[in-house]
């Protein structure tokens, strides 16, 4: 004999007044729900390893310097290029790094940035290379 011989042969409640929930809002109501909302971001944003930016060497700035004043003696020829520059994180500290290849357009001296000719710019005090392509 077993707890609900009692009760086993009866049939499920019917309402006048309520219809019959469907088989799919039933499953609904037994369905898993995020307790804490927002958790798994949090911890998925705690696991995202980003870079520390690295602090130049006197040599390797005077090399971008050399590098820049070329580039502004090239600029007319809208020479193709590849910049090496570091992507501040928007939510903790760090970041990565980047590279953008493209043709320069001009160097922004008011906002201190390189354009190119996509329409995208680099900041300079974010850039650790300049590199000319040659065709």
């Amino acid at each position: 004999m077993s707890r609900y011989d009692d009760i086993k042969h009866l049939t499920r409640p019917q309402y006048l007044d309520l219809p019959p929930m469907s088989i799919h809002d039933r499953a609904a109501q037994f369905s898993p729900f995020a307790a804490l909302v927002g958790y798994e971001d949090a911890v998925e944003e705690t696991a995202r390893l980003t870079d520390s930016r690295r602090e130049m060497l006197e040599d390797e700035i005077n090399e971008l310097n050399r590098q820049l004043g070329k580039l502004r003696a090239r600029l007319p020829e809208r020479p193709k290029i590849r910049v090496t520059y570091f992507v501040p994180d928007k939510k903790k500290d760090g970041g990565s790094y980047a590279s953008k290849i493209g043709n320069a357009r001009t160097i922004d001296q008011y906002n201190n940035r390189i354009v190119f000719t996509d329409g995208e710019s680099v900041p300079v005090k974010d850039m650790y290379s300049v590199v000319f392509i040659d065709k």
